[in-house]
């Protein structure tokens, strides 16, 4: 209760001044319009529905006790209209769009930073390059790409009805092609930098550390009293500060946290409870500058934290998170390719290629990313030839308009071939279709580009039964 009276305390202290501010009042109306907005009252949330109708709205829940706003990804024709009694397609008529919000959680504010930059380089990789940054109030950051930069449909489903499910399939497969990188940059900081950053947690976690010392060892133990598994040991050199290595890095390791119906999150520029920090915006290029004095809320400079997207800029990170999660999700699939070994095909022409990758190799204008995804694939499950195959890719991409980038196409030449080799996808699956694309009814029976090829080169029956046994 102590620890807990002398936090609100502290942040009620600033409450009224901070909030008084109008360009703060401003910042925080601005970004909240069409959003279901919500007052804190330190540990307690104000009623839903709720949204604010003036920027003066701020202060006077100030006055009432508020002290932070938190709104919606979501927005709303009418925020005051949202029942917890409508059903599903209510909300979706009610529901406007949705912003997409990168959580990042982490104990460490270091490590958010390491995140959060890899994040920013792998959205610019598909194309996004108008996001925003904030502090969280605590130890994270929240990163907003505008629901402008999205797709109004993907192949006739309105993308403003499928809120939580797209913006939580972004979110994993952010998550699964950043992780391991993030885990790589975190161990490649010096592991005095660790230690210190443990032991600050620690410190502020549990508020009681003993350090000891062994004379006939020179080592050196961290103990957290009450915190049986936070034992951490290091010598003179800081050459090992982890009792067990799984554990600990379970729990560093930055997390994205998963968005919900009607998720929420605290507003720009809004204070944190426990820290008494401001959320301020932040520019990428000072995230490793960054430190907590500067989201002092009396010395926050205010900047806007919804950037200018371009028109469906995010169209294709959108795709490609939808194609990740259908593969990921799909046992059967995963089944087949992880039994799948390539075919040799002798004397390769492209007479043997189905129409739909043929029109695929004639070049194409939108799409060429999961284009390039199939071609890959295609050319592997038939074991061209290195040489051959990256020759073929080359061609095509000639005939693109634009060309994809050479770095691009090196990089997913590369992943490719550290992995497995997998089947194209089957001519049912929505990669035709999303590039313009209708697959024949032959291609639809035969299923997938492979065993199109097959029957075209091959009259030999062990082949075929070769194939069909290893798929």
């Amino acid at each position: 209760m102590e620890e807990n009276s002398f936090k609100e305390n502290r942040i009620r202290a600033l409450t009224n001044l901070y909030y008084s501010n109008p360009k703060v009042q401003k910042a925080i109306f601005d970004f909240c319009q069409n959003r279901e907005t919500i007052p804190r009252y330190f540990e307690g949330f104000g009623k839903r529905p709720d949204s604010l109708q003036y920027p003066g709205d701020i202060f006077e829940l100030v006055k009432k006790g508020a002290t932070s706003f938190h709104c919606s990804e979501e927005i709303w024709k009418d925020p005051l209209k949202i029942s917890t009694n409508m059903n599903e397609q209510q909300l979706n008529e009610l529901r406007e769009g949705w912003d997409f919000l990168v959580d990042i959680d982490s104990k460490y504010i270091d490590y958010s930073k390491i995140m959060a930059k890899l994040i920013a380089k792998f959205l610019k990789f598909h194309g996004v390059t108008n996001f925003a940054i904030k502090f969280s109030g605590s130890k994270g950051f929240h990163m907003i790409i505008p629901w402008k930069a999205f797709p109004k449909d993907i192949n006739g489903v309105p993308t403003s009805a499928m809120f939580p499910e797209w913006p939580r399939i972004m979110t994993r497969y952010i998550l699964a092609k950043v992780r391991e990188e993030v885990t790589e940059r975190i161990n490649e900081l010096s592991l005095e930098d660790k230690y210190n950053a443990v032991k600050k947690y620690i410190r502020r976690e549990a508020g009681s550390i003993e350090i000891m010392k062994s004379n006939s060892s020179m080592k050196k133990e961290v103990f957290v009293k009450g915190m049986k598994d936070k034992y951490i040991k290091s010598d003179g050199s800081f050459e090992e500060i982890r009792a067990n290595e799984d554990s600990y890095n379970k729990e560093v390791i930055p997390d994205l946290i998963l968005v919900s119906p009607r998720h929420l999150f605290r507003a720009p520029y809004s204070l944190h409870e426990k820290t008494a920090l401001a959320s301020v915006v932040l520019d990428l290029e000072k995230i490793d500058s960054f430190d907590l004095k500067d989201a002092d809320p009396m010395k926050a400079e205010i900047k806007s934290f919804y950037p200018h997207a371009r028109e469906g800029e995010a169209k294709e990170l959108l795709l490609q998170s939808l194609d990740w999660y259908k593969q990921a999700n799909s046992e059967k699939e995963e089944t087949k390719r992880s039994d799948f070994k390539p075919i040799k095909i002798e004397k390769f022409s492209e007479d043997y290629l189905s129409p739909s990758i043929q029109k695929i190799l004639k070049g194409v204008s939108d799409g060429k990313k999961r284009s390039l995804f199939i071609l890959i694939n295609l050319f592997r499950s038939i074991g061209m030839e290195k040489n051959e195959l990256e020759e073929r890719i080359s061609n095509w991409n000639k005939k693109n308009k634009p060309p994809l980038r050479e770095g691009y196409i090196q990089s997913q030449l590369i992943w490719s071939y550290r992995n497995k080799i997998v089947l194209p996808p089957n001519f049912d699956k929505d990669y035709y279709k999303a590039i313009g694309i209708d697959p024949t009814p032959e291609e639809l029976r035969l299923k997938n580009p492979v065993n199109y090829v097959l029957k075209k080169v091959s009259k030999n029956p062990k082949i075929k039964d070769n194939f069909k046994n290893k798929r």
